[in-house]
C-alpha cells in the first residue's frame, strides 16, 4: 500500500501537493488508473484512483473511505527534553510515531542542553514516519514548552516522571511496566541527559505525578523516550491481544 498525506482532502476529488505528486508520478512511476491510499492524519483512510498523472499536481478520485482507521487503544503523551544533537530527537520522533504516540511535547527544563526547537523539521519527520508505518493518525507536535507549564497543563489521565535520582516520594519509583494500565491515558516526562533537577521532580510530584524508573540501566534521553513508548505500547497490546505473548 502506498500512503500519501493529504491533510486538506475533501472527497470525491483531490489534487496532491507538488512534493507528493512528484513522489507519486516520478519516483513510484504510477499513472492514470493506478490506486493509492491517502490519509488526512486524523484517522481517515481513503482509497483513490489516479485521474491525472501530472508530477506537479497529481489528481485522484476517492473510491472508498474508512473512518477511524486503526486508532490507538490508549492515549500516550510524551514530554521529552530535546537533545543537543537534533538528529537524536528526530530519531525519537520517528520511532515514537512508528510505535504509537498521541502527542509529543518538546520540554524545556533547568538542565536542558537545547533551548530551541524547529517544529517545521519535526513535522516533516512525523509525516514521513506516519506514511512509512501506514498509520492514519498523525501525532500532535507541540511547541517547546517550559517544564512548569507542561506539568500544570490539564490532563485527564495519569502523569509519570522518569528520573535517575533516589526516590522523592514515600511511594518510591515504580517500574514503568508495572504502572501502565491498559486503555488508560498517560503522559510520561523524560528529562535531558543532565536529568530533571530535584526541584523539578518535587514540583511534578506536588502536582499529582508519580515517579517511575525504566530499569537499572542508564539511558540517553532519546533512548529512554523510545523505551517508554515501546513499554506503553507493549503492555497495552498484551492486554488486548490474547496471542501477543506467543
Amino acid at each position: 500500500m502506498q500512503l500519501f498525506y493529504a491533510p486538506d482532502i475533501e472527497p470525491p476529488c483531490h489534487t496532491l501537493g507538488e512534493e507528493e505528486s512528484k513522489h507519486c508520478i516520478r519516483v513510484l512511476r504510477l499513472g492514470c488508473g493506478d490506486e493509492i491510499h491517502l490519509t488526512d492524519g486524523r484517522g481517515n483512510l481513503y482509497r483513490a484512483r489516479i485521474t491525472e498523472a501530472d508530477p506537479r499536481h497529481c489528481t485522484v478520485e476517492v473510491i472508498d473511505t474508512r473512518h477511524n482507521f486503526e486508532p490507538l487503544p490508549y492515549r500516550l503523551e510524551m514530554a521529552v527534553a530535546p537533545t543537543k544533537n537534533p538528529d537524536r530527537f528526530e530519531w525519537f520522533l520517528e520511532k515514537a510515531t512508528e510505535v504509537g504516540v498521541s502527542r509529543i511535547i518538546p520540554l524545556e527544563t533547568a538542565h536542558s542542553e537545547r533551548r530551541s526547537f524547529k517544529p517545521q523539521r519535526g513535522e516533516k519527520v512525523l509525516t514521513a514516519a506516519m506514511k512509512q508505518s501506514l498509520k492514519a493518525y498523525r501525532p500532535e507536535l507541540s511547541p517547546l514548552t517550559g517544564f512548569r507549564e507542561a506539568v500544570t497543563e490539564p490532563f485527564e489521565g495519569r502523569s509519570l516522571i522518569a528520573h535517575c535520582e533516589a526516590r522523592h516520594s514515600a511511594a518510591g519509583k515504580a517500574l514503568l511496566a508495572r504502572v501502565i494500565r491498559p486503555g488508560e491515558a498517560v503522559r510520561i516526562f523524560i528529562g535531558p541527559e543532565g536529568d530533571f533537577s530535584p526541584e523539578e521532580i518535587d514540583f511534578a510530584l506536588a502536582h499529582g505525578f508519580e515517579e517511575i524508573t525504566l530499569g537499572p540501566q542508564r539511558l540517553r534521553t532519546e533512548t529512554a523516550a523510545v523505551v517508554a513508548t515501546v513499554v506503553t505500547a507493549t503492555m497495552n497490546q498484551l492486554a488486548t491481544d490474547p496471542e501477543a505473548e506467543a
